[in-house]
């Protein structure tokens, strides 16, 4: 990447998950935003629900860094282009440090290297003091290829606990740059799929206390100055002009259906017209609907809403018969399907679109990467639910999914009409091909050879 003038730019990392990293970036986010910053979140990984708080603590939208689902290149020219406007860049790291689809590979130092942005390390010392040294000094010296600029440690209990680990720091060269107390009221509590996005949650409460006090114990002055460093130029690039006949693409996007990834949706707004709507709020689909997305989310939690939206649900039914294209992933394939069962037992009706039927009870914890193929179409995702489907004459439509090592793994893409549907979360925001086919036969009677 070129680069162009210098500005505050850096990766947040930890030891292992549990740090309190997102915690961190939270209230980094908007303290940084306080102060008038236009301040620019990103995530490693394939993470759908950080970037959602991300966005709503920075105001600005959090985009996806991804170094299995895409290219190095894709994952540069992400950053340069929304981190252009911004006065300062902050990418949340995955899992710890040095955590890779294949030992590294596509970790957030990964990420970090590729960027070429500087490391914060955060540490919890909630069981640990002086040695916290021989740790510091194994993620600085460990890979030439990553800088580790400072640490902040999460989970301080007094002052004279601060000491042992500023000492630490001294001792191995590492900048210390405050601490986070041991406060629960900075806690945010976690659901199956990462931290809670329950409407019960006072989530914005806890990210403003946690602005509040990190200028208090983190000096965010000195946070900015040594992570100053030179930015990447973006040149913007003119799409491709496609001979299409315009198509209109209804996508759903609510509290029950909030996974998404924002370059998808730029893929889209260039496949035709995106017109947004609300499954939960919503009458019916938008007037003429060409194709339609139904991602993935949180149906469970509103279940009762969705099946009392009769109106809806039998417009995506009517929509659907009629041979209308669709594409649903996980939470909108449970939407698609005859009923749902939450975790308290109830099962509700849902559109009655897929023969099959989806269940929290029992619930089991299915993830990792995906790589699908399809008729010579090749493209990655990300699959991660607990729900389970019980399968009521579901067509397997022949595409070919290996996990992250090439291994067969037993999800499907399903079939029925012209509606596509998977527990698969696909990246197309680079390799736009699949859903390009689906978008652009949307028009065909017959479903999409």
């Amino acid at each position: 990447m070129s680069h162009s003038s210098p500005k505050p730019q850096f990766l947040i990392a930890a030891p292992s998950s549990g740090s309190g990293k997102t915690t961190l970036t939270l209230g980094l986010l908007r303290a940084l935003a306080r102060r008038g910053l236009r301040v620019q979140p990103f995530k490693c990984g394939p993470d759908y629900l950080d970037t959602h708080h991300h966005t709503q603590a920075a105001g600005r939208p959090s985009l996806n860094l991804d170094l299995y689902m895409a290219s190095v290149e894709h994952a540069q020219a992400t950053y340069a282009r929304y981190t252009a406007p911004a006065d300062v860049a902050v990418v949340e790291g995955v899992m710890g440090l040095f955590d890779g689809a294949t030992r590294m590979q596509g970790s957030a130092a990964d990420v970090a290297e590729q960027l070429g942005i500087p490391v914060i390390l955060v540490v919890n010392a909630k069981a640990m003091a002086y040695s916290v040294a021989p740790l510091l000094f194994g993620f600085k010296n460990f890979y030439p290829g990553i800088r580790l600029v400072g640490a902040i440690f999460n989970f301080v209990n007094t002052a004279s606990h601060f000491q042992f680990l500023r000492e630490a720091c001294e001792d191995v060269g590492v900048e210390v740059l405050g601490y986070l107390p041991n406060n629960p009221a900075f806690a945010i509590p976690s659901r199956h799929l990462g931290l809670s996005i329950d409407a019960e949650v006072q989530y914005e409460a806890i990210v403003e206390a946690l602005a509040d006090a990190l200028p208090q114990t983190i000096d965010l002055d000195r946070l900015l100055t040594v992570t100053n460093t030179a930015a990447p130029t973006w040149v913007p690039t003119v799409p491709s002009a496609l001979s299409l006949q315009p198509r209109r693409i209804a996508v759903a996007r609510d509290e029950a259906f909030t996974f998404t990834y924002l370059q998808n949706l730029d893929a889209l707004q260039e496949l035709g017209e995106v017109t947004y709507f609300s499954p939960l709020a919503d009458a019916a689909l938008p007037a003429d609907t060409d194709f339609l997305y139904l991602p993935g989310g949180y149906p469970e939690l509103f279940a009762e809403a969705l099946s009392a939206n009769l109106s809806m649900r039998a417009s995506i039914a009517a929509y659907c018969a009629a041979g209308g294209t669709a594409y649903a992933e996980c939470g909108g394939l449970m939407y698609l399907g005859r009923t749902l069962t939450d975790a308290q037992g109830q099962t509700l009706p849902m559109t009655n679109v897929l023969p099959c039927t989806t269940s929290m009870q029992q619930a089991k914890l299915t993830l990792g990467y995906r790589a699908l193929e399809w008729k010579g179409l090749k493209i990655k995702g990300h699959e991660f639910h607990y729900s389970t489907l019980e399968d009521q004459g579901l067509i397997p439509a022949a595409v070919q999914i290996t996990n992250a090592k090439g291994a067969d793994v037993p999800v499907q893409v399903y079939r029925h009409g012209n509606v596509w549907a998977s527990y698969v979360h696909l990246y197309w925001g680079e390799n736009r091909t699949f859903i390009e086919h689906l978008v652009t036969n949307a028009l065909t009677s017959a479903p999409p050879e």
